[in-house]
């Protein structure tokens, strides 16, 4: 299921697949949907303005800053993470808000929690074991990286079977990282074909690819990476890893939300964005949360389609709710 489109939908319609439902990757389709697309720097860095100054007049709306923590993937990917420090991260996931903000926030505090908490593989059993201490084991979503994260510099084999042993030891949702050197040498058929078999290895598990935007050096790469990525059946597309010199930025998420646009008005396949790294204050996230609404509509105003990787974030938004509820 990709967010409501059957498996079938989907094969039907993207045309050739082996007997076997591999879903092979068409060329010239390729070639002809990724040639239609050209971005001006100039006109996209003058949109993303726009989206700035929608976002500072939400600043001041309660509910607006609230939604926003339930797009977080509240995440940790330290190397001296431990069952500790993942348990507090899936508690405050779980409660993100004191009890001053819930109280002014009445009963609509009570649908208020992170979208997912996001780990590396190792970590994912420690959050499936603090969710069963709650209760809650599906309020939020359990996120693992894998295939490699961050560089993908790893063989295929083992890249899969990192994947198949997060999903086994109970991640809900993927998140996998391209073939960036691929990608650079404008082989889209190895991007493609790699990701199709790292969404089989996912099975039931949503699966969010990471482009590494920071890497790929064009917004013509990000708009075929975006696309190789979601013909081979990505649930999400996602910017970074964090870990680049430059990860989410305004104009590369522009980018991509065009192409899942493009790709929606095709297939009729509503696939999620996930912009991470460096997003810090409640200001940025709501640039964010304006460029979701104007390119893409409200409809993909869901924790189901937008997600924000974040690990500091969530406090600043505690603050900035905090600071309303002073004024």
């Amino acid at each position: 299921m990709v967010f409501g489109i059957t498996a079938a939908a989907w094969i039907f319609s993207f045309g050739p697949h082996s007997s076997g439902g591999r879903r092979q990757f068409d060329s010239i389709a390729f070639d002809r949907q990724t040639s239609k697309a050209h971005f001006d720097d100039k006109i996209v860095k003058d949109i993303c303005e726009g989206f700035q100054k929608h976002a500072k007049t939400l600043l001041d709306k309660r509910p607006e800053l609230a939604s926003l923590i339930t797009y977080i993937d509240l995440t940790t990917l330290a190397g001296d993470d431990t069952p500790l420090r993942v348990h507090g991260l899936v508690d405050k996931a779980l409660e993100p808000l004191d009890a001053t903000i819930r109280g002014q926030l009445g009963t609509a505090a009570d649908a208020v929690h992170c979208g997912a908490v996001c780990v590396y593989p190792a970590r994912v059993a420690d959050v499936v074991n603090r969710l069963k201490q709650h209760r809650q084991g599906n309020r939020i979503g359990i996120a693992s990286v894998a295939a490699g994260f961050p560089s993908g510099q790893y063989r295929l084999e083992s890249r899969l079977l990192e994947i198949q042993l997060a999903v086994q030891d109970g991640a809900t949702e993927i998140d996998i990282v391209i073939n960036r050197a691929a990608a650079l040498g404008g082989d889209w058929k190895t991007v493609h074909d790699e990701v199709r078999d790292m969404k089989i290895a996912c099975g039931p598990a949503h699966m969010k690819t990471i482009l590494a935007t920071g890497e790929l050096q064009t917004n013509d790469n990000i708009y075929k990476a975006s696309w190789a990525s979601m013909m081979a059946g990505s649930d999400f597309i996602k910017t970074s890893t964090g870990k680049e010199t430059v990860n989410a930025t305004l104009p590369v998420s522009y980018v991509m939300c065009r192409a899942i646009k493009d790709f929606y008005e095709q297939t009729g396949i509503r696939v999620g964005f996930k912009p991470a790294g460096g997003i810090r204050t409640t200001e940025e996230a709501l640039a964010f949360r304006c460029l979701i609404e104007e390119v893409l509509g409200k409809e993909w105003l869901t924790p189901k389609l937008f997600r924000i990787g974040a690990s500091s974030l969530l406090g600043d938004i505690e603050t900035s709710l905090r600071n309303l509820t002073k004024a």
